[in-house]
């Protein structure tokens, strides 16, 4: 079984991820997890503004600061872990991920970083439950 878990640095998004190694010790064979972290895409003509370089260099601080927590959660379960890198719409970024992976399931936080902060499930959340053909998990 392949479990895909959508991270961004979040309290929630860690917890989603503490779900999924839990969900994965529960089966006989450990499941793979694959963690993957989705950093919007730069508006357009700000690539060209700032430089190729910069702006690798601007979406690999992003990857960074939203794996950290996750990697020390990963190492800690000693689980069968990947990491994936996407630059995308962040929805449509952890289905793509979902579908390329051939997940079997995504488990993610109710919302993450976004600048809407009190409701109850995310915009994010929303588009990948009404857009994911397999099951989600959505963790609070």
């Amino acid at each position: 079984m392949k479990i895909l878990v959508p991270v961004d640095g979040s309290d929630i998004s860690t917890r989603a991820l503490k779900h999924a190694l839990a969900l994965s010790k529960a089966f006989a064979k450990p499941c793979r997890i694959v963690v993957v972290a989705v950093d919007d895409a730069l508006f357009p003509g700000v690539e060209r503004k700032i430089g190729a370089k910069a702006a690798r260099e601007h979406h690999a601080a992003n990857f960074a600061r939203m794996f950290a927590p996750a990697k020390k959660a990963v190492e800690r379960s000693k689980a069968d872990a990947a990491f994936v890198e996407i630059v995308d719409d962040v929805a449509s970024g952890i289905l793509k991920t979902a579908g390329k992976e051939k997940s079997d399931l995504i488990v993610m936080g109710s919302r993450g970083n976004g600048s809407i902060k009190g409701t109850l499930l995310g915009s994010v959340s929303m588009k990948v439950l009404a857009g994911s053909k397999v099951p989600v998990t959505i963790v609070h």
